[in-house]
Parts: C-alpha cells; structure tokens; sequence
C-alpha cells in the first residue's frame, strides 16, 4: 500500500513537481487533519487515495493554474484547509488568507498554518471580511454565494461546474472575471492569467 508522499507524487506529477519541504508540509497537515477530525467535522473524504485526488491533488491543480506572480489569495470557506493550504504550500510566493466562520474549525486552521508564514486565518463569515484580493478561491461553497462577494476580481471555484479535473468524473474548476465596479460577471477561460 502507498503511503501519502508517494501517492501524492504520483497522482500530481503530470501536472507539477513537489519538493520535498512541500510534500513534508503537506503530509503533515493531511495527519492533523485526521486527528482533528476524529473530533470536528472537518471533510467526510477519508481514504487516503481520496484524500490525496480530492483534497491535494485539487488544489495543488489550482495552485498551478493561477497566474505566475506574487498574489494576495483569500480562500472562502476553508474549512480543513482546501483548497487555501495546499495552494500557500505549493504558492510560497503568495499571501493567503483563510476565511472559517465555524469556530473550531477555524482553530484548527490556526494550529495547521502555525509554520506557514504565508498564511493567516480569519476566523468570521465571508461577507464581513474586508480589503481587496488578487483572486478568490472557494471549494466548498456554492458558486452563487462566492460570486455575490466583492473581494477579488478573480474567482477561481473547485466544484460540479467548469472545466473537467483530471480527479473525478463530476469535478471541475472554472476562472471568474469580477467586474469589481459592475454587477455583470463573465466566465473566462481556464487559463485565464
């Protein structure tokens, strides 16, 4: 039986190259997120090849596909982390934010980024959130509701709709164009950047 690194690599290797600080980091969140949720509700995916397609894989995707530069990224809905860890992991360039409003899975958080210097959690509802964002990311939250949020320009949104995910027969990931000073949205191309 694999165990999570070399699943992991092998899974994500088409797509991008993980060093072994990453994958270090990431199999490190994958086991806390197992303690932790033996005690909160953080994700119903517990297999371990399920975990490493649906959770990692995924959003190691995301973190690829987004433009190559510096970015302020603030995740929607984090939950146990996805996509937003595995991205600030993957993304050491960028600055991501978390936003939990389910407080213990918010500390969670908090105990999981505690050696990410790149990362910060908020711990309150999306919509009371401030500032502005390079990009938003959400996996766990319905499309409409992150597309009502004006904290991005850019919505990228792992779920049923989009563009097809190597992972899964249902998944997809889809890039949204926020007019930040219109109401009016446009879908653009996976590779937008």
């Amino acid at each position: 039986m694999e165990d999570f690194k070399s699943l992991l690599i092998k899974e994500f290797s088409p797509y991008g190259a993980l060093n072994a600080d990453q994958l270090n980091c990431l199999e490190d969140h994958y086991e806390l997120l197992l303690k932790w949720n033996q005690k909160v509700n953080l994700t119903r995916i517990t297999s371990l090849t399920d975990a490493v397609r649906y959770h990692y894989c995924e959003s190691l995707y995301l973190a690829q596909s987004l433009p190559k530069r510096a970015l302020r990224i603030i995740d929607i809905g984090s939950g146990g982390g996805f996509p937003g860890i595995p991205l600030a992991i993957y993304r050491p360039d960028c600055e991501v934010t978390l936003v939990e409003s389910h407080q213990r899975k918010a500390v969670f958080l908090g105990e999981a980024v505690r050696n990410l210097a790149n990362v910060r959690v908020l711990p309150q509802r999306a919509e009371n959130v401030g500032g502005e964002y390079d990009w938003m990311v959400s996996r766990a939250v319905r499309a409409k509701d992150i597309l009502k949020l004006r904290l991005a320009a850019n919505i990228s949104i792992l779920g049923a709709d989009g563009n097809k995910l190597p992972w899964g027969e249902a998944r997809g990931l889809f890039h949204v164009k926020h007019n930040l000073n219109l109401s009016e949205r446009a879908i653009v191309s996976d590779n937008a950047r």
